[in-house]
């Protein structure tokens, strides 16, 4: 008889399926929070009446943390045992959550000022970008100790697509989460108890990798975001040899290549931060309610992702260069869309045209930095890509926010100028 499907193994790998399962679902609960939780915002900032701008603010001190602890605790995994940072940052997702759920829950019902209410959950919040960040590196590192080089890639790209997955599937239950008795942060409590229950699976089931560690790390990732986790920097930082010497952005072999990923980063980053806002204004919607329609679109953007990285990319086999030109363009003709949506449908349309085009642009700086440099500098770049997607997260979406105080359609104007002008700067890239 076949072995029970939980015992049998991974394709050239020491895990079980039911091993593997539970790394995947640790990186599937925070991707699909941080989504759910992104599509509920812009309405809780409304009900509470924070200004708009001081939404985007509250997730600026997180993405700092995880930039600056992401390569810390990849560092540490290492030491002190995969299992446990995996745990790590699970605990760290489940207080974080919870937390910020419950500051939210005060400034809805009045409890605090809406002031206080947005300085606790950026407070709050930091807990997940500082321990948050942990998970991803670690439950990387740990695959790839128990995988055959041979077999780490594939592995670790399965890994990271929980990511995508998680994209589509938070904001698809957000809207579910939303009861009479907490209202708006249900969604936050909701995925807390999904992560409580993950972090009790990994510590009963997972083996303890403390002291029978092989080769293999984990890398940072960037900073969550809608469909944009799993770039490859990641895998290639987790299977390529280690190195000495630190590789900088200014090194002339990647940064061409790396700025065009932080332009068309902050352009993503920015248009993502402001679709929530511009969806309620758009369709004129109150806070209550407003999730939904939110959630939508979101789920259109991801797709628009996933589409173009799991379906168009592979089969169209366009050069690095040729991936940010089209990318730009698609980009710029979705944000335009989008910018003169006046209903739902349109909405979703011009968003989901958007994602894809940014879909193309961010595999194509990636692979185009990773070809610029052999084999033993690729945990290296990978490094230097990890940085560049995370630093977009910083600045990007206060940006973006004041842009649209000023006037709604101002922010997705500005993202097309920077992509059009990517897309001329761009067809130099790459050209000998």
């Amino acid at each position: 008889m076949d072995a029970p499907r939980s015992r049998q193994k991974v394709a050239g790998s020491a895990l079980t399926t039911r091993h593997f399962l539970l790394l995947f679902a640790a990186m599937l609960v925070a991707a699909a929070g941080n989504t759910a939780l992104q599509s509920v915002m812009p309405a809780i900032g409304r009900a509470i009446g924070i200004a708009d701008l001081w939404v985007a603010i509250a997730y600026t001190w997180s993405a700092v943390l995880w930039v600056a602890l992401a390569p810390y605790w990849a560092e540490k995994s290492d030491h002190h045992g995969r299992k446990a940072l995996t745990l790590l940052g699970l605990g760290g997702f489940i207080v974080s959550m919870t937390l910020c759920g419950l500051s939210l829950v005060g400034g809805l019902h009045g409890w605090w000022s809406g002031a206080l209410t947005f300085v606790l959950f950026a407070l709050f919040r930091s807990i997940y970008g500082s321990l948050g960040c942990a998970t991803p590196s670690a439950t990387q590192a740990y695959l790839a100790s128990k995988t055959r080089r041979a077999a780490r890639t594939s592995a670790l790209s399965a890994l990271s697509s929980s990511f995508g997955l998680g994209t589509v599937v938070g904001p698809a239950l957000a809207p579910l989460f939303v009861l009479r008795f907490v209202g708006l942060p249900g969604p936050l409590f909701a995925f807390a108890l999904i992560g409580v229950a993950v972090f009790v699976s990994v510590l009963r089931w997972l083996p303890d990798d403390a002291h029978s560690r092989r080769e293999g790390r984990g890398a940072a990732m960037s900073y969550p975001s809608i469909a944009s986790m799993a770039t490859g920097a990641s895998v290639r930082a987790a299977t390529a040899p280690r190195r000495q010497r630190r590789l900088s952005w200014r090194d002339p072999r990647i940064k061409p290549w790396i700025l065009a990923g932080v332009t068309a980063g902050h352009a993503q980053a920015a248009s993502l931060t402001c679709i929530g806002f511009f969806v309620i204004d758009t369709l004129h919607l109150s806070p209550n309610g407003a999730e939904g329609p939110i959630s939508i679109v979101m789920m259109a953007g991801a797709a628009g992702t996933l589409a173009a990285q799991w379906g168009m990319i592979p089969r169209l086999n366009l050069a690095p260069r040729k991936l940010i030109l089209w990318g730009a363009v698609i980009a710029a003709a979705g944000l335009v869309m989008t910018m003169v949506a006046r209903d739902l449908y349109g909405l979703v349309l011009g968003f989901g045209l958007t994602s894809i085009g940014f879909g193309f642009t961010r595999p194509g700086f990636t692979s185009g930095a990773s070809l610029a440099v052999p084999t033993g500098e690729q945990g290296a770049v990978a490094g230097v890509i990890t940085s560049a997607n995370g630093i977009s997260y910083v600045l990007a979406p206060s940006v973006g926010m004041t842009l649209y105080g000023i006037n709604p359609h101002l922010p997705f104007a500005a993202c097309v100028v920077v992509v059009m002008a990517l897309a001329v700067a761009g067809r130099r890239i790459g050209k000998e």
